[in-house]
């Protein structure tokens, strides 16, 4: 009989972020008190499910997302590089506001090609390394469950990839919400379906950066 593996891709919690920084890949940004309810509260929905598995990326926010998740799941939470956020040109930028990034004259040669992008780490790669991480995870905890913490970037473009779609979209289109659930279900090895769910979904609000 064929086994049912799932691995569930969760997006980290709200980060305490009042400036807009876009801050991608730099240190120091941290989950709000709400993003700790998120956590928490994703914790409490999905700490029933049979997950063997839990793995994060090294990102303060997402081992803060993880963290209550091991607590109710007894697992320890194992650092995945693979996990991280898309590098990004404009980490460190505000890209919110009046004198936000996309008002910046200087910043518009990093627009020129929309489909690498050229202001970042090309789709392609990140497809890649995200493709391993979720093929290990499924290979470790086959017949059971998974869960990889990670960002909201890196999960939308391997939705997009694994649903044969194109890779290049509008930022603001993305099905990727703070401390949401995108869920791969494997029979063997053969993707059988992709659902997404948001368990703190009453505790959503604008959130103002975007790929955050």
């Amino acid at each position: 009989m064929t086994e049912t593996t799932v691995v569930h891709l969760l997006r980290h919690g709200e980060v305490h972020n009042p400036e807009g920084i876009l801050y991608g890949r730099l240190p120091g940004y941290h989950l709000s008190e709400n993003g700790r309810l998120m956590a928490e509260t994703v914790a409490k929905a999905i700490g029933g499910r049979d997950i063997v598995v839990l793995r994060s990326s090294p990102m303060e926010r997402a081992q803060e997302t993880a963290a209550p998740l091991a607590a109710v799941l007894d697992l320890e939470v194992v650092l995945d590089e693979r996990l991280i956020e898309a590098a990004n040109v404009f980490e460190g930028m505000r890209v919110a506001g009046g004198n936000g990034v996309f008002r910046d004259v200087r910043a518009y040669r990093h627009f020129v090609n929309p489909f690498r992008p050229s202001w970042g780490e090309p789709y392609d790669e990140v497809v890649r390394r995200m493709k391993v991480a979720i093929d290990d995870a499924r290979a470790a905890a086959r017949g059971h469950e998974a869960l990889l913490v990670s960002h909201q970037l890196p999960i939308w473009i391997i939705r997009l990839a694994a649903e044969r779609r194109r890779l290049w979209h509008d930022p603001r289109r993305r099905q990727c919400s703070l401390a949401s659930l995108t869920s791969f279900t494997f029979e063997g090895d053969r993707l059988a379906s992709i659902g997404y769910s948001e368990p703190a979904g009453a505790l959503l609000h604008d959130n103002p950066v975007p790929g955050a």
